[in-house]
């Protein structure tokens, strides 16, 4: 009996052992051993985007860092010198450009850009947060980036002190009780020099009986001060931008320049010690503008860069570094700039193409009747 149970139970084992495949065939698939090396993959390679722009550009490297890794690419700042150097620069190659994108050209400029044909048109979808007042451009060529206001500025202190009510308009100036008391720069020389004078064609006009340039004529006789540039100007003629060594209360300065001295300022400040003149068209708004350059290598980049531009993570960095106003309606300010900072809602209005086209004849008219 023994041996037929043994017969019974070798008799099983071999039919188990036929319909079933050996023990280790039911892992599961993945857990498979396999002797052959995974299949090699290429990363994707890194592309440059060459941004030209004026030497003023400034922006946190963090904030580039974050464009490069979204898209794997390489930002290459390009500095070429002032707004003209860069603009004159960009058409001289416009047939081989050596860069994809430029940005910095202003409304002082923009019609010469626009004029060279070296952009071409870019409809972000960022731009429906821009206000319509800062699109200058309608097919979209230069698309506005930043702003700023070039405005006077007084010395709050000093008024203080002499018991004497700090400007209001730009005829103040004339007036016997402020003279020899403002300095401005030279607009042949200076972009706030230059804007300076075309707050004073916008407000006072070319034409009828009192012209921008009969005011002119008027600050000359009242001991107008013209500095070669703003350095000189803010930091060596106004009394309070000098630390007193400069006599002059009144400049030619920025409206974001009263929060620029509470940020700076080695003890801390209540309110700002400096105050800008913001009355009707009494100053002049500069804009930036960006662009994509005919015959940019990386259009599909470019595009990208210009909506980060525009995009608040880029535009809540330039406060700070560039000292001006983004343009994005949806980006915050800082809070120096939100207690600090006035901006003028009624600039003067010079349209940019007359800028372009009459530019170097009121320079020479200017330096005609102040300096010479």
């Amino acid at each position: 009996m023994k041996r037929v149970v043994v017969l019974a139970l070798a008799s099983l084992l071999a039919v188990l052992a036929a319909c079933c495949p050996p023990e280790r065939s039911l892992r599961p698939l993945e857990t498979q051993p396999t002797n052959r090396a995974p299949e090699a993959t290429t990363p994707p390679e890194t592309r440059t985007l060459r941004v030209m722009t004026h030497d003023s550009f400034a922006i946190s490297d963090e904030v580039i860092a974050a464009f490069e890794k979204q898209h794997n690419a390489k930002i290459e700042i390009l500095e070429t010198g002032d707004v003209g150097g860069m603009l004159s620069q960009a058409i001289l190659s416009a047939d081989n450009p050596q860069a994809d994108v430029l940005y910095g050209v202003d409304n002082t400029f923009l019609s010469r850009a626009l004029d060279a044909d070296i952009f071409q048109p870019y409809n972000s979808p960022l731009l429906a947060k821009i206000p319509d007042n800062l699109e200058l451009d309608p097919q979209h060529r230069a698309l506005p980036v930043d702003y700023g206001d070039v405005c006077l500025n007084y010395d709050k202190g000093w008024f203080d002190e002499q018991g004497l009510a700090p400007p209001a308009s730009l005829e103040d100036l004339t007036q016997p009780e402020y003279k020899g008391l403002t300095v401005v720069e030279d607009a042949a020389q200076s972009s706030p020099g230059l804007a300076f004078i075309l707050v004073t064609i916008g407000h006072f006009g070319e034409t009828g009986d009192y012209t921008w340039l009969d005011y002119w004529a008027d600050l000359r006789a009242n001991d107008v001060l013209v500095a070669v540039d703003w350095e000189n100007a803010y930091w060596g003629s106004f009394t309070y931008g000098s630390g007193g060594e400069g006599d002059r209360p009144i400049v030619v300065s920025y409206a974001s320049s009263p929060p620029v001295e509470v940020l700076f300022a080695e003890e801390p400040f209540e309110e700002a010690p400096t105050a800008a003149v913001i009355g009707d068209s009494s100053c002049f708004r500069q804009i930036e503008f960006v662009g994509i350059l005919k015959g940019a290598e990386n259009r599909d980049l470019a595009e990208k860069w210009i909506d980060f531009m525009l995009d608040t993570t880029f535009q809540e960095d330039i406060p700070l570094n560039m000292f001006v106003f983004p343009a994005n309606e949806e980006a915050a300010l800082p809070d120096v700039f939100t207690k600090h900072a006035v901006i003028p809602q009624r600039p003067a209005e010079v349209d940019y193409a007359a800028i372009e086209v009459n530019r170097e004849a009121w320079i020479e008219a200017w330096t005609e009747v102040v300096l010479r």
